[in-house]
């Protein structure tokens, strides 16, 4: 964690496939909102896990929780999602899943399809919001 100017980022730099090293912080709070960086379905060792869109969204999901706690946020902070799809016919089965974790008050989202840049389904970035006590 590091403070320049009230932007704090959270997090070690992630590692990619092989142990390599990624050029971004997971999270960066800017005053009262955090941005979180695109979360793929990437586990301990740096690989995408195995399985269709709906295993891949649970995994992406669950590494959106984890960087949203490094801020001391949790998904119910969440006011913006950016959602990138491999396939567009792997919407519903995405929305299905991505219910489970905003179902009673979902978030503003944008859901496009584009090539990814590691093999994997689906990417998701955040925008949550939480004022810094005082």
């Amino acid at each position: 964690m590091s403070d320049n100017d009230g932007i704090i980022r959270y997090g070690l730099q992630p590692g990619g496939a092989g142990g390599q090293p990624l050029p971004f912080s997971p999270a960066v709070r800017a005053g009262d909102f955090v941005y979180v960086s695109g979360q793929v379905a990437m586990d301990e060792r740096g690989e995408i896990v195995a399985g269709g869109i709906e295993a891949q969204t649970r995994r992406t999901l669950e590494n959106l929780r984890r960087a949203l706690a490094l801020a001391d946020c949790t998904l119910a902070h969440v006011v913006k999602v950016t959602v990138w799809l491999d396939d567009t016919r792997d919407f519903w089965s995405f929305n299905r899943v991505y219910r489970e974790y905003f179902d009673a008050a979902p978030p503003a989202r944008s859901c496009v399809r584009a090539q990814m840049m590691v093999d994997c389904k689906v990417e998701i970035e955040a925008i949550a919001y939480r004022p810094l006590p005082g």
